[in-house]
């Protein structure tokens, strides 16, 4: 009997020493609450001992970090966020960073320490993943969504300023007690609650890791269906770099191109000078109105950008030598900018593009619509060998005598386009962040 009551005592006492021997003073204030009476949110906090471990103790070292976190960036979730490391992996050179991902978390969990883990450190922006817990347990889409709505409410109230970024949930496994019905059915009551925010960035991390067959994880991101290996947080990193870009966490040096001979420059890389809009055609109104239909922008008469650096709706903004079509807050926002300038004969238009997961775009050739989209996932050229997934690629077209030839870093797209025989470029936003640079054209003889 005095054996075994020594074992439980060492059970209990091993964290906390373990703790204090890594430097860690477990504060008091910081364990998980034992009564939940009177706490915000919905759901049962978890209370296996594991997690009731990391609580504390991340919670407790992290106390001691406020100051020096301050401005940082902070990522809010569960495991999936704590698997970054403090370091998030060496996949992010040059940013102020802090991981407050706590492995087992809740939606409920993480609204209860929002405060204290991070709007204390002032952060410059948050990015957050959350809610796989939530379904694993059993807690119902609704009560998610309402502690999500929550968990913006407080952010917005206190840092009312302070860009967000939402990582839609990952896929994982009916055998992990996570099915995909139920994540699309969070998902949707996520993108529902920050419809029409503009802090508010969605990257589709659910199409970024999901079987295009199945909708489960993909197992080559992924250790166990659940939580990434690390080509998964490569992965994942690539897909927030695009974004941080655009906020102005990196890439923060102006593009040094300059066109070969021969090439004449269509964007300046400093401001908007040579695009603007056009009027849009009359649209009919359809007979029944669909709640996710997206957003058709429609332009009464032309307007020039000139000298300006972003579009008066903010969707198109220059950012360090580059032409970005931001993620429409609505989802889907459908509109166009184009050159004020005509282009007729034969040429040879050549730039370069970065989309962020299932991205759509398109550039327009005097009026027909090229596809310029986060291919392998968007389409509708799913198989190209060459396309780098959010990163930069060569998109060239030839069009000669009212035929358009288009190719992606080298790989044919399409060679029977028909145009006609004089008209601007465009460039499309529809859903996720398109970016733009190096746009420049070559007449031919």
């Amino acid at each position: 009997m005095r054996a075994r009551f020594l074992l439980c005592l060492l059970a209990l006492t091993a964290a906390p020493l373990a703790a204090q021997q890594a430097g860690v003073v477990l504060k008091s204030d910081k364990a998980l609450p034992v009564d939940e009476s009177g706490l915000p949110g919905e759901g049962a906090l978890r209370r296996y001992e594991a997690y009731v471990k990391r609580w504390q103790e991340a919670r407790s070292r992290w106390a001691d970090e406020v100051a020096k976190d301050q401005g940082a960036v902070v990522f809010l979730g569960d495991s999936i966020t704590q698997g970054w490391g403090a370091d998030f992996k060496g996949l992010f050179p040059g940013m102020k960073l802090a991981n407050r991902g706590i492995g087992g978390d809740t939606t409920r969990g993480m609204l209860i320490r929002l405060e204290e883990d991070v709007l204390a450190l002032n952060p410059s922006a948050i990015v957050l993943l959350m809610g796989t817990n939530d379904i694993e347990v059993g807690i119902e889409p609704a009560a998610i969504g309402r502690n999500f709505q929550k968990i913006l409410a407080s952010i917005q109230g206190r840092l009312p300023k302070v860009p967000i970024v939402l990582c839609r949930m990952f896929p994982s496994s009916t055998t992990k007690s996570r099915p995909r019905t139920t994540i699309e059915q969070v998902n949707a009551l996520y993108e529902a609650t920050v419809k029409g925010d503009s802090r508010v960035t969605v990257l589709d991390t659910w199409t970024l890791f999901a079987d295009a067959q199945t909708g489960d994880m993909t197992p080559a991101w992924s250790k166990d269906l659940l939580h990434l290996n690390p080509a998964g947080y490569a992965r994942w990193a690539a897909a927030l770099r695009p974004i941080f870009a655009t906020l102005g966490f990196l890439e923060t040096e102006t593009d040094p191109f300059t066109p070969e001979e021969g090439f004449e420059s269509l964007f300046n890389g400093r401001d908007l000078t040579g695009w603007g809009v056009r009027p849009t055609p009359p649209r009919k109104a359809p007979a029944k109105p669909r709640p996710d239909a997206p957003v058709f922008v429609e332009v009464k008469e032309a307007v020039s950008y000139e000298g300006q650096t972003v579009s008066p709706d903010g969707r198109y903004r220059v950012v360090s030598g580059r032409l970005v079509v931001t993620t429409p807050a609505e989802g889907r926002r459908i509109q166009q900018l184009w050159t004020t300038r005509e282009f007729e004969g034969d040429f040879v238009l050549r730039l370069e593009f970065r989309a962020t997961p299932n991205a759509d775009s398109g550039v327009f050739l005097r009026q027909p619509q090229l596809q310029c989209r986060d291919f392998p996932l968007a389409g509708p050229y799913y198989d190209l060998k060459n396309y780098r997934p959010q990163d930069w690629n060569v998109l060239e077209v030839t069009v000669k005598g009212g035929v358009a030839r288009a190719t992606c870093n080298g790989e044919l797209l399409v060679e029977d386009l028909a145009v006609p025989a004089t008209g601007p470029i465009g460039l499309e936003g529809d859903r996720g962040q398109m970016e733009y640079r190096r746009i420049r054209l070559r007449r031919l003889p």
